[in-house]
């Protein structure tokens, strides 16, 4: 193995005697830059051991580089805006409404015009680019103008999601299947009949060797549900609860931020309050139950607070005004304040909602992309942050409900799936995936 080598158990101890002997088990050795060895022993897993007779070294391949053309007119370069909105951006690495940060191949963009002479314009006179957002524009002291078609060659890398997976009846062999290319949303391959997954390789752009953090293997395939009796709602929305079980009328409010009002998911029978919405009425079938949305893309609660009467985010007008029986709270873009904000914002929220006779979910909000999280890894299972400690904290107290969907997300890296493939726009739009996982944590407390 060579030195700094990851070894990864698949259990934490040896098995039990077998014909006299400890049973060794079977562990996943980078082996090379590009090589994984599944060691002979017991591989220990979910869904069963298995055997493994013999080492077994599997090749991966390192990220695959696509070189990309086009003709574009680019925009004035805006220095001083964030990454993925200073200039145009390129169509390899366009996500939904930003870019995928460190896609772009250092080096490899070339601007030239399109007429006779193909003229290769020069960065930092005639345009600039931000490599990695992959962004560019044009400069105005420059010789591209506002009219001027050129023509840009570049090259990117993709991300990929391989597995590898054992035929438990047969053998125990292990071998890899990769997945399919793409940027930022990839995900593993579907395992075929009779296969089992031992563990997910994200190969991620730019990546030169495999690593620690390219490994994940599968510890607990599924989010373990938790069930409760009574459910929480009897004790937390007793309102709600007796309106659901006695075939009554429930306005639910969901109100937040740009991921309750879709986000990178256009289909809105998938956005996370639809989705609860089908699943409480398969739950609560003889109910009449009406889901309204209240959402302001890059807005947090403070946003709908200070808007004066007449606006259609007005706090008063709009949310209370709205007279729910039910109100769900979704703001990511609250996550930033500290606990003390927390509990004077939140405190003044829940005494607003109780006097007008509303209960209040609150939602914790997603993970996002690691730096935004102070994280130097998006290896992580606990949240990090004290806002989402606080959410709970006060939940408690105040007998708030709190659905915790942050759970749900810390227990990806256990299923074998790094979190930040769910975000559709590369830094905090969760896809389809993430919306079902904030109902499926609403469900938790009417289970």
């Amino acid at each position: 193995m060579r030195p700094g080598g990851l070894l990864l158990a698949l259990a934490l101890a040896c098995s039990g005697a077998v014909n006299g002997a400890q049973e060794q088990e079977s562990l996943l050795v980078i082996s090379g830059d590009w090589k994984i060895t599944v060691t002979a022993g017991t591989l220990r897993h979910p869904d069963g051991d298995i055997r493994v007779s013999d080492a077994v070294a599997l090749k991966v391949a390192p990220p695959p580089v696509l070189r990309l053309s086009g003709t574009e007119k680019l925009p004035l370069w805006k220095p001083d805006a964030p990454g993925w909105a200073k200039g145009l951006r390129l169509k390899g690495v366009r996500t939904f409404e930003t870019s995928a940060p460190d896609h772009l191949v250092p080096g490899s963009l070339v601007v030239r015009s399109t007429g006779s002479g193909h003229t290769v314009y020069r960065r930092g006179t005639d345009y600039e680019v931000d490599e990695r957002w992959g962004t560019v524009g044009r400069l105005e002291s420059g010789g591209i103008f506002e009219d001027t078609e050129v023509r840009l060659d570049y090259s990117v890398w993709m991300d990929r999601m391989d597995s590898i997976v054992v035929l438990a009846r047969a053998g125990g062999q292990p071998f890899l299947r990769p997945g399919e290319p793409g940027v930022v949303t990839v995900r593993p391959p579907d395992p075929g009949p009779g296969e089992v997954v031992l563990a997910n390789i994200w190969v991620r752009a730019g990546q030169t060797r495999l690593t620690d953090e390219s490994v994940y293997r599968i510890i607990e395939p599924a989010y373990p549900e938790k069930k409760h009796w009574p459910p929480p709602a009897q004790r937390l929305l007793p309102r709600t609860w007796e309106k659901l079980n006695t075939g009554g009328s429930l306005k639910i409010l969901a109100w937040g931020d740009s991921v309750t009002a879709g986000g990178e998911v256009p289909e809105e029978h998938l956005r996370w309050q639809n989705r609860f919405l089908g699943l409480l009425k398969q739950q609560f079938p003889r109910a009449d139950i009406r889901v309204e949305t209240l959402a302001w893309g890059g807005r947090n609660t403070e946003s709908f607070l200070k808007e004066p009467p007449g606006s259609p985010y007005n706090f008063e007008e709009k949310v209370l005004g709205a007279r729910p029986d039910l109100i769900i709270s979704e703001f990511v873009n609250d996550a930033n304040l500290t606990p003390d904000q927390v509990e004077e914002r939140y405190g003044y929220l829940l005494r607003r909602f109780r006097e007008i006779g509303a209960e209040w979910v609150i939602l914790t909000p997603h993970f996002v992309w690691h730096p935004w999280m102070g994280l130097a890894s998006p290896r992580v299972e606990e949240d990090p942050r004290p806002y989402v400690a606080e959410l709970r904290r006060f939940a408690e107290k105040n007998g708030v409900a709190l659905a915790d969907a942050s759970l749900r997300w810390g227990h990806l890296v256990k299923e074998g799936i790094p979190y930040e493939t769910l975000l559709a726009n590369s830094l905090n739009h969760p896809d389809e995936r993430g919306h079902l996982m904030f109902a499926l944590s609403l469900m938790e407390l009417f289970q």
